[in-house]
């Protein structure tokens, strides 16, 4: 298990300091004037935004499969490029034409003022898809190559490069957009930076090379999947503020479900990282290796409950972040029930982890689909009904994903042999 624990917490680490810079911006507008309009104008377009770059969510996974010989990493990476700038162009045209204003306001039921913000966020954070393509690419590259340790510190340096940028940005009384934006833009290249360098210096092929002869076209049937399940995970949310946002106090109740599942998140990231675990370990002594879910959903379970029921819920929420009284009530309730997240996280990325190793990713993409159709079905029930608050719209999200646990276990049972 001790080689399990030393593979597994760097990228755990890694995965919350990711996360963590999303805190810092929450915090951040938080102090602005209008700080429940600036928080909920950032909700919607991480919201949109999301719907796009989710897509290269697994393309770490992607370069740890098939990059393994020499041709097969051009290959690799030539895709990761080309896929980053075909997803980029939707983006740019919803936020340049006026018809993806209209499509905005049609999803959302906003004015045009926030209309406006929104796609002005949206083009700014155009750049990323690639930069953000390029950093899952190299770190795929240094997990394979067990050098997670390197990308955690990396990625402590881009979280102490956009709390310093954030910081900066607000002392000098830049706007909010640009702040936000500017900050993320400039540490994410500092982290690619990073990458490189590690990879250059440090990185080695494996002994015995894998997939020389990948062809592009494996390389889409294996991505189109995981990707279309990372945009289903990036869909949950905006279906859910879509509903939300036509609710008395939708923009207070958007405000509260951004910081409290972006603080969730800290924890379900930490989950996520199962899925490079087994991809890198296979699924032999799987009695160890349950062990080791047990004790790691149990530590991520009980941080969340120490974070929400004691006097360190008030240091986090009002103190840290500067929430309101009134928004801080709503995202501690918001946060206990997200404490069922870890578990329905790791279960699931047992059998994802399964599916990738299998390359059989099909199974990942239904998955995910007949989750965004449950939370959809679920959310305009309880819209309908009057009954849609920020109690509500939580346990439709988690039910969404217990809904894909179930079809990704029943997708690993039909492609698996019947002795495995």
């Amino acid at each position: 298990m001790r080689t399990y624990w030393a593979f597994y917490w760097p990228l755990a680490l890694t995965a919350v300091g990711m996360v963590l810079s999303v805190q810092f911006q929450n915090a951040t507008l938080a102090r602005y004037p209008e700080a429940v309009t600036e928080l909920a104008i950032l909700a919607l377009s991480l919201g949109v935004f999301s719907f796009f770059n989710a897509s290269q969510q697994f393309i770490a996974q992607l370069s740890n499969v098939y990059a393994r010989s020499a041709q097969g990493s051009r290959r690799a990476w030539r895709f990761v490029v080309v896929a980053s700038l075909v997803i980029t162009a939707p983006l740019l045209l919803l936020a340049t034409l006026p018809q993806g204003a209209d499509l905005i306001s049609l999803i959302f039921s906003i004015n045009p003022d926030v209309v406006d913000r929104v796609r002005e966020y949206l083009l700014l954070l155009c750049p990323l898809i690639l930069l953000n393509g390029q950093r899952h690419y190299f770190t795929g590259l240094l997990a394979q190559a067990r050098l997670t340790g390197w990308i955690t510190i990396f990625n402590f340096i881009y979280l102490g490069t956009v709390i310093a940028a954030l910081i900066t940005g607000f002392a000098l009384g830049g706007r909010a957009v640009w702040v936000v934006v500017g900050a993320e833009i400039f540490a994410v290249c500092l982290l690619l930076t990073l990458l490189l360098i590690a990879y250059r210096r440090f990185y080695q092929l494996p002994e015995i090379a894998e997939h020389s002869d990948v062809s592009y076209r494996e390389l889409v049937h294996f991505f189109i999947p995981v990707s279309t399940t990372g945009v289903m995970f990036a869909l949950s949310r905006p279906i859910l503020f879509a509903f939300v946002a036509r609710a008395p106090d939708g923009l207070l109740t958007i405000a509260a479900l951004r910081v409290a599942f972006d603080f969730s998140m800290i924890f379900q990231q930490a989950a996520n990282q199962f899925r490079h675990f087994f991809i890198t370990f296979g699924f032999t002594d799987m009695h160890t290796k349950v062990r080791f879910m047990i004790a790691i959903c149990a530590g991520l379970t009980g941080a969340m409950l120490l974070f929400s029921l004691t006097d360190l819920a008030d240091l986090i929420w009002n103190t840290s972040m500067g929430l309101s009284s009134q928004l801080t009530d709503l995202a501690i309730e918001v946060t206990l029930i997200m404490c069922l997240m870890p578990a329905i996280i790791i279960y699931r990325n047992y059998y994802h982890g399964r599916l990738m190793t299998e390359r059989r990713t099909g199974g990942m993409a239904w998955a995910a689909i007949i989750r965004v159709i449950g939370i959809y079905a679920t959310a305009q029930l309880l819209y309908s009904l009057g009954w849609l608050n920020h109690i509500s719209a939580t346990y439709v999200l988690i039910l969404g994903f217990v809904i894909e646990a179930y079809f990704a276990r029943r997708s690993v049972k039909q492609v698996l042999q019947p002795d495995d």
